[in-house]
Protein backbone atom coordinates (compact mmCIF):
# COMPACT_ATOMS: atom_id res chain seq x y z
CA UNK A 1 0.00 0.00 0.00
CA UNK A 2 1.40 3.23 -1.05
CA UNK A 3 1.52 6.72 0.64
CA UNK A 4 0.41 10.06 -1.13
CA UNK A 5 -0.48 13.51 0.39
CA UNK A 6 -3.53 15.32 -0.14
CA UNK A 7 -4.84 19.05 0.90
CA UNK A 8 -7.46 20.27 3.32
CA UNK A 9 -10.07 22.02 0.82
CA UNK A 10 -10.50 24.67 3.83
CA UNK A 11 -7.86 25.77 5.48
CA UNK A 12 -5.18 23.74 3.06
CA UNK A 13 -3.50 21.78 5.52
CA UNK A 14 -1.26 18.59 3.78
CA UNK A 15 -2.34 15.18 5.46
CA UNK A 16 -0.67 12.00 4.57
CA UNK A 17 -2.76 8.77 3.74
CA UNK A 18 -2.30 5.11 2.12
CA UNK A 19 -4.65 3.84 -0.57
CA UNK A 20 -6.42 2.12 1.59
CA UNK A 21 -7.37 5.01 3.00
CA UNK A 22 -9.12 6.58 -0.10
CA UNK A 23 -12.83 7.47 0.38
CA UNK A 24 -12.75 7.18 4.57
CA UNK A 25 -13.62 10.77 6.49
CA UNK A 26 -10.65 11.66 8.15
CA UNK A 27 -10.36 15.17 10.11
CA UNK A 28 -8.01 18.15 9.41
CA UNK A 29 -5.90 18.49 12.12
CA UNK A 30 -5.76 21.96 11.75
CA UNK A 31 -9.40 23.55 10.97
CA UNK A 32 -10.87 19.82 11.94
CA UNK A 33 -13.04 19.89 9.20
CA UNK A 34 -14.25 15.94 8.10
CA UNK A 35 -12.63 15.37 5.32
CA UNK A 36 -13.05 12.82 2.81
CA UNK A 37 -9.73 11.75 1.72
CA UNK A 38 -9.75 11.34 -2.06
CA UNK A 39 -8.64 8.08 -4.40
CA UNK A 40 -4.75 7.18 -4.38
CA UNK A 41 -2.72 8.40 -7.75
CA UNK A 42 -2.50 6.11 -10.57
CA UNK A 43 1.23 5.92 -10.18
CA UNK A 44 3.44 6.17 -7.54
CA UNK A 45 5.09 9.70 -8.70
CA UNK A 46 2.99 12.28 -7.51
CA UNK A 47 3.23 15.24 -9.47
CA UNK A 48 0.84 16.79 -7.76
CA UNK A 49 -1.44 17.47 -4.17
CA UNK A 50 -4.80 16.31 -4.49
CA UNK A 51 -7.22 17.80 -2.48
CA UNK A 52 -9.77 16.34 -0.26
CA UNK A 53 -13.69 16.84 -0.09
CA UNK A 54 -15.29 18.28 2.30
CA UNK A 55 -17.84 15.98 4.14
CA UNK A 56 -21.58 16.81 2.51
CA UNK A 57 -19.68 18.40 -0.36
CA UNK A 58 -19.37 16.91 -4.17
CA UNK A 59 -16.31 15.20 -4.29
CA UNK A 60 -13.57 17.71 -6.77
CA UNK A 61 -13.82 16.56 -10.13
CA UNK A 62 -10.04 14.61 -10.93
CA UNK A 63 -7.52 17.16 -12.83
CA UNK A 64 -5.64 16.13 -15.82
CA UNK A 65 -2.15 15.86 -15.02
CA UNK A 66 0.28 16.88 -17.94
CA UNK A 67 0.57 14.55 -21.10
CA UNK A 68 -2.68 12.33 -20.08
CA UNK A 69 -4.81 11.91 -23.10
CA UNK A 70 -8.01 14.64 -22.01
CA UNK A 71 -5.62 16.97 -21.79
CA UNK A 72 -4.04 16.43 -24.85
CA UNK A 73 -7.27 15.93 -26.92
CA UNK A 74 -7.91 19.93 -25.56
CA UNK A 75 -4.91 20.72 -27.01
CA UNK A 76 -5.30 19.38 -30.50
CA UNK A 77 -8.59 20.06 -30.96
CA UNK A 78 -9.75 22.59 -33.38
CA UNK A 79 -12.89 23.36 -31.86
CA UNK A 80 -11.17 24.29 -28.59
CA UNK A 81 -8.98 27.02 -30.90
CA UNK A 82 -12.55 28.35 -32.35
CA UNK A 83 -13.98 28.69 -28.64
CA UNK A 84 -10.96 30.50 -27.74
CA UNK A 85 -11.22 32.60 -30.75
CA UNK A 86 -14.43 33.62 -30.45
CA UNK A 87 -14.27 34.45 -26.51
CA UNK A 88 -11.57 36.97 -27.46
CA UNK A 89 -13.55 38.53 -30.59
CA UNK A 90 -16.73 38.76 -27.68
CA UNK A 91 -14.13 40.30 -25.16
CA UNK A 92 -12.73 43.16 -27.55
CA UNK A 93 -16.44 43.94 -29.04
CA UNK A 94 -17.48 44.13 -25.49
CA UNK A 95 -14.41 46.48 -24.53
CA UNK A 96 -15.30 48.62 -27.14
CA UNK A 97 -18.83 48.71 -26.67
CA UNK A 98 -18.17 50.03 -23.13
CA UNK A 99 -15.92 52.60 -24.83
CA UNK A 100 -17.87 54.48 -26.85
CA UNK A 101 -21.33 54.83 -25.02
CA UNK A 102 -19.25 55.43 -22.10
CA UNK A 103 -20.79 59.01 -21.52
CA UNK A 104 -24.43 57.34 -21.15
CA UNK A 105 -23.11 54.50 -19.28
CA UNK A 106 -21.20 56.48 -16.53
CA UNK A 107 -23.52 60.07 -16.99
CA UNK A 108 -23.13 62.04 -13.97
CA UNK A 109 -25.95 61.67 -11.21
CA UNK A 110 -25.94 65.41 -10.17
CA UNK A 111 -28.42 65.97 -13.26
CA UNK A 112 -32.16 67.26 -11.97
CA UNK A 113 -34.61 64.63 -12.23
CA UNK A 114 -37.79 65.10 -13.31
CA UNK A 115 -40.87 63.14 -12.19
CA UNK A 116 -44.20 62.64 -13.64
CA UNK A 117 -47.16 64.25 -11.82
CA UNK A 118 -49.67 62.12 -10.49
CA UNK A 119 -51.58 62.19 -13.86
CA UNK A 120 -48.29 60.93 -15.41
CA UNK A 121 -47.84 63.56 -17.17
CA UNK A 122 -44.68 65.78 -17.06
CA UNK A 123 -44.96 68.80 -15.02
CA UNK A 124 -45.40 72.18 -16.80
CA UNK A 125 -42.88 74.95 -17.13
CA UNK A 126 -44.62 78.57 -14.81
CA UNK A 127 -45.05 81.41 -17.16
CA UNK A 128 -43.03 84.28 -15.97
CA UNK A 129 -45.37 86.64 -14.08
CA UNK A 130 -46.49 89.52 -16.71
CA UNK A 131 -45.50 93.14 -16.57
CA UNK A 132 -48.03 95.08 -14.07
CA UNK A 133 -49.26 97.40 -17.24
CA UNK A 134 -49.05 101.07 -16.46
CA UNK A 135 -51.70 102.96 -16.95
CA UNK A 136 -52.76 107.26 -17.00
CA UNK A 137 -54.56 108.10 -14.14
CA UNK A 138 -58.58 109.07 -14.79
CA UNK A 139 -58.67 112.43 -16.85
CA UNK A 140 -60.59 114.73 -14.25
CA UNK A 141 -59.88 118.06 -12.67
CA UNK A 142 -58.83 116.40 -9.27
CA UNK A 143 -55.11 115.80 -10.87
CA UNK A 144 -54.69 119.47 -12.44
CA UNK A 145 -53.43 121.44 -10.12
CA UNK A 146 -51.76 125.00 -9.95
CA UNK A 147 -51.01 125.21 -6.64
CA UNK A 148 -47.72 123.57 -5.84
CA UNK A 149 -48.87 123.53 -2.09
CA UNK A 150 -51.64 120.64 -2.52
CA UNK A 151 -49.23 118.62 -4.03
CA UNK A 152 -47.90 116.42 -0.92
CA UNK A 153 -46.84 113.41 -1.98
CA UNK A 154 -45.33 112.53 -5.84
CA UNK A 155 -47.18 108.98 -6.98
CA UNK A 156 -44.49 105.73 -7.03
CA UNK A 157 -45.62 105.20 -10.49
CA UNK A 158 -43.88 105.83 -13.98
CA UNK A 159 -44.71 109.42 -15.22
CA UNK A 160 -48.48 109.38 -16.41
CA UNK A 161 -50.74 112.28 -16.99
CA UNK A 162 -52.65 114.23 -19.96
CA UNK A 163 -51.56 115.99 -22.78
CA UNK A 164 -53.45 118.51 -24.61
CA UNK A 165 -56.30 115.95 -23.84
CA UNK A 166 -54.95 112.91 -24.72
CA UNK A 167 -53.68 110.11 -22.44
CA UNK A 168 -50.04 110.54 -21.84
CA UNK A 169 -47.90 107.75 -20.41
CA UNK A 170 -43.75 108.06 -20.39
CA UNK A 171 -42.12 105.18 -22.26
CA UNK A 172 -38.57 106.66 -22.57
CA UNK A 173 -37.21 109.43 -20.28
CA UNK A 174 -33.87 111.59 -21.29
CA UNK A 175 -31.32 114.55 -20.63
CA UNK A 176 -29.25 115.64 -23.55
CA UNK A 177 -28.29 119.61 -24.43
CA UNK A 178 -29.25 120.44 -20.91
CA UNK A 179 -33.31 119.41 -21.41
CA UNK A 180 -35.25 116.89 -19.76
CA UNK A 181 -37.42 114.68 -22.27
CA UNK A 182 -40.16 112.82 -20.93
CA UNK A 183 -41.94 110.77 -24.05
CA UNK A 184 -44.00 108.28 -25.61
CA UNK A 185 -43.06 105.45 -27.59
CA UNK A 186 -39.09 104.76 -27.28
CA UNK A 187 -37.92 105.23 -31.15
CA UNK A 188 -38.60 108.12 -33.80
CA UNK A 189 -39.11 111.48 -32.85
CA UNK A 190 -40.43 112.85 -29.89
CA UNK A 191 -44.13 113.74 -30.94
CA UNK A 192 -45.62 113.46 -27.80
CA UNK A 193 -44.78 114.49 -24.37
CA UNK A 194 -43.13 117.24 -22.30
CA UNK A 195 -39.63 118.72 -23.05
CA UNK A 196 -37.99 121.04 -19.77
CA UNK A 197 -35.54 122.76 -20.78
CA UNK A 198 -32.97 124.02 -18.08
CA UNK A 199 -30.71 126.98 -20.77
CA UNK A 200 -27.83 124.10 -20.92
CA UNK A 201 -27.18 122.88 -17.22
CA UNK A 202 -26.30 119.16 -16.94
CA UNK A 203 -27.14 116.38 -15.42
CA UNK A 204 -24.33 116.78 -12.81
CA UNK A 205 -25.40 120.15 -12.24
CA UNK A 206 -28.99 118.66 -11.44
CA UNK A 207 -28.40 115.46 -9.80
CA UNK A 208 -29.81 116.05 -6.00
CA UNK A 209 -31.31 119.42 -6.68
CA UNK A 210 -34.57 120.36 -6.28
CA UNK A 211 -36.42 122.44 -8.43
CA UNK A 212 -39.99 124.63 -7.80
CA UNK A 213 -41.75 127.04 -9.88
CA UNK A 214 -44.77 128.71 -9.09
CA UNK A 215 -47.54 130.32 -11.31
CA UNK A 216 -46.23 133.80 -10.66
CA UNK A 217 -42.60 133.36 -11.87
CA UNK A 218 -41.34 135.91 -14.20
CA UNK A 219 -39.44 133.82 -16.27
CA UNK A 220 -38.80 129.96 -15.62
CA UNK A 221 -37.68 126.74 -17.62
CA UNK A 222 -39.17 126.34 -21.08
CA UNK A 223 -41.63 123.79 -20.53
CA UNK A 224 -42.58 121.92 -24.40
CA UNK A 225 -45.61 120.27 -24.76
CA UNK A 226 -45.89 117.98 -28.01
CA UNK A 227 -48.96 115.98 -29.09
CA UNK A 228 -50.69 114.94 -32.48
CA UNK A 229 -53.48 116.37 -33.87
CA UNK A 230 -54.88 113.65 -36.06
CA UNK A 231 -51.83 112.97 -38.69
CA UNK A 232 -49.98 116.59 -38.17
CA UNK A 233 -47.44 117.12 -35.04
CA UNK A 234 -48.33 119.97 -32.42
CA UNK A 235 -46.41 121.58 -29.55
CA UNK A 236 -47.15 124.58 -27.48
CA UNK A 237 -44.09 126.53 -25.25
CA UNK A 238 -44.91 127.98 -21.73
CA UNK A 239 -42.27 130.01 -20.02
CA UNK A 240 -44.31 130.83 -17.33
CA UNK A 241 -48.03 130.30 -15.52
CA UNK A 242 -47.05 126.73 -15.00
CA UNK A 243 -46.47 124.60 -11.62
CA UNK A 244 -43.72 122.39 -11.79
CA UNK A 245 -42.37 120.42 -8.98
CA UNK A 246 -38.97 118.68 -9.64
CA UNK A 247 -36.60 116.06 -7.88
CA UNK A 248 -33.39 114.89 -9.20
CA UNK A 249 -31.67 112.15 -7.54
CA UNK A 250 -28.17 110.75 -7.24
CA UNK A 251 -26.28 109.89 -10.89
CA UNK A 252 -26.22 106.46 -10.95
CA UNK A 253 -23.89 105.19 -14.10
CA UNK A 254 -25.48 107.03 -17.27
CA UNK A 255 -28.93 107.47 -15.68
CA UNK A 256 -30.25 110.32 -13.82
CA UNK A 257 -33.83 109.58 -11.28
CA UNK A 258 -36.16 111.57 -10.39
CA UNK A 259 -39.54 113.07 -9.66
CA UNK A 260 -42.13 115.22 -11.46
CA UNK A 261 -45.51 117.09 -11.56
CA UNK A 262 -45.62 119.58 -13.68
CA UNK A 263 -49.55 121.35 -14.44
CA UNK A 264 -49.76 123.17 -17.85
CA UNK A 265 -52.41 126.55 -17.71
CA UNK A 266 -53.94 125.32 -21.02
CA UNK A 267 -57.54 124.99 -21.36
CA UNK A 268 -56.97 121.53 -21.44
CA UNK A 269 -55.39 121.39 -18.22
CA UNK A 270 -52.35 118.99 -18.98
CA UNK A 271 -50.60 117.82 -16.61
CA UNK A 272 -47.48 115.38 -15.88
CA UNK A 273 -46.52 113.19 -12.85
CA UNK A 274 -45.03 110.08 -11.31
CA UNK A 275 -41.44 109.03 -11.41
CA UNK A 276 -38.19 108.78 -14.14
CA UNK A 277 -35.12 107.33 -14.95
CA UNK A 278 -33.60 109.32 -17.41
CA UNK A 279 -30.60 108.27 -19.96
CA UNK A 280 -27.96 110.91 -19.82
CA UNK A 281 -27.34 111.60 -23.51
CA UNK A 282 -23.97 112.80 -25.01
CA UNK A 283 -24.58 116.71 -26.77
CA UNK A 284 -25.34 116.82 -30.16
CA UNK A 285 -22.21 118.33 -31.89
CA UNK A 286 -23.12 122.32 -33.02
CA UNK A 287 -24.27 122.90 -36.09
CA UNK A 288 -21.52 123.62 -38.52
CA UNK A 289 -22.35 127.30 -40.56
CA UNK A 290 -21.69 127.16 -44.84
Amino acid sequence: MSEYKYACPVCGQHMKCDSSQAGTVMECPTCFQKIIAPQAPAGDDQKFVLTGTKVGERPAPKIATEGSPAVAAVKNSPVGAVIAVVILIVLIGAGAAVFAFRAKIFKSTSAPVVTANDAGRMPEKKPAPPKPVVVAPPANDANWMLDLGAVTNFPATPAVGRIHGQDFICERAYMQNGALTLRSGTRGPAEFGVTINFSGAQAEALAGQSINVTTNADTAARVTLRWKDGDQAAKENYENGYALRLEFGALAGNHIPGKIYLCAPDDLKSYVMGTFNAEIRKPKPPKQKK
